[in-house]
């Protein structure tokens, strides 16, 4: 194929259209619903006040802010795909910025700006906290003011639209990868990211993953759900083709969306019962490493061991008509494996380890 045909042929699975709004008539969309900006976002972004005292500052100063890319879902709705912390600075300045339970934020007070000093302690109308606010011609103005807006139109092929996000994802300070994911999965569907966050809630798998709170509010517990879910049933001569997992679990963010409600059931009962298995057998020690000369379980949660035993409990778990059992056993027997011991398991790439801890997993519960 040539340039020229590749380049026609991918340009017509993105249809786009762009043209300038005022942020009144974005204000307008968003009361009404018609603009979403996932409020599921609001707690990722790291937006100080400073910066959007800035971005409240350009506003009134005339100067034009990045372009805002939306993408039309099927119901007609804007899904906010770069923008997101733009449109939610703007937003709650106005007063009119709400959260996930649709609650309104309280509204943003600015501090002193690089050009605008006076704009310290201001906000958009009068309101509690304030020391002065914006007079009825600035507010004017700023509703005025205009953006550029970039639409995908709904008409684009998903796994375009997909990539274009990938792509163009500014969203300010994410902090890990799976935020991202989660910011991908909310905007292709949302049902299966509630999945995902009702999943990764599950009482039994929380007590045995035994994470920091650090790394819970890094949605890590949502990472390793998910992994759970794409990988427990994974044939085995794909993990060959796996050369980053965490690239390999955003590309399949699409076909997970793609889950039918039928197939997400089942999921959840794989799920559910693996983790009530390992919690009812040991619990949160079942997933840390086995020192044998002190002949107990120590250290923090191992991933080697969360892709033996609980990877293992599940892709055996079809058909089975017996209980699990001496899981602790099969534990020791993980440790005393000299492929993952502790010189040869620690410094691996996951995408290596992974193709000898599922296999070995899949083996040592198969009896």
């Amino acid at each position: 194929m040539l340039l020229e045909d590749q380049i026609e042929m991918y340009r017509r699975q993105i249809a786009t259209d762009s043209y300038p709004m005022s942020i009144g008539e974005l204000a307008n969309l968003y009361r009404d619903g018609e603009i979403d900006i996932h409020p599921e976002f609001q707690r990722i972004f790291r937006w100080r006040d400073g910066q959007k005292s800035r971005l409240v500052e350009s506003v009134l100063l005339g100067i034009p802010l990045p372009s805002i890319f939306v993408a039309q879902n099927d119901k007609g709705i804007w899904d906010v795909v770069d923008g997101v912390q733009r449109l939610s600075t703007i937003f709650q300045f106005m007063g009119i910025l709400r959260g996930e339970e649709g609650e309104l934020f309280d509204p943003l007070i600015c501090i002193d700006a690089p050009f605008l000093t006076h704009l310290d302690g201001c906000s958009y109308d009068a309101v509690e906290g304030a020391e002065k606010s914006l007079t009825p011609t600035q507010r004017l103005d700023f509703k005025r003011a205009r953006v550029d807006m970039k639409i995908i139109k709904r008409e684009s092929d998903n796994r375009a639209k997909y990539d274009l996000f990938q792509r163009l994802n500014s969203f300010g300070s994410v902090a890990t990868e799976q935020e991202l994911r989660n910011c991908l999965l909310v905007s292709m569907s949302k049902p299966h990211f509630e999945w995902l966050t009702a999943v990764s809630s599950d009482r039994n798998f929380l007590e045995v993953l035994d994470m920091p709170q650090r790394l819970l509010d890094e949605r890590y517990h949502m990472e390793l759900a998910l992994r759970f879910t794409l990988l427990h049933s994974i044939p085995e001569p794909r993990l060959s083709s796996i050369r980053n997992i965490g690239e390999f679990l955003t590309e399949q963010l699409v076909n997970f969306a793609d889950l039918s409600p039928r197939r997400l059931e089942e999921e959840m009962s794989v799920f559910t019962r693996t983790f009530e298995i390992l919690a009812e057998s040991g619990g949160a020690d079942l997933l840390r490493r086995w020192n044998y000369a002190k002949s107990r379980p120590e250290g923090y949660f191992s991933l080697t061991a969360f892709e033996v035993l609980a990877l293992g409990i599940a892709y055996n778990l079809p058909g089975r008509k017996s209980n699990f059992s001496d899981i602790g056993g099969k534990q020791r027997v993980l440790w005393s494996n000299p492929q993952f011991s502790a010189g040869r398991a620690t410094g691996v790439r996951g995408d290596q380890r992974m193709k000898r801890t599922i296999p070995f997993g899949r083996q040592l519960f198969s009896s």
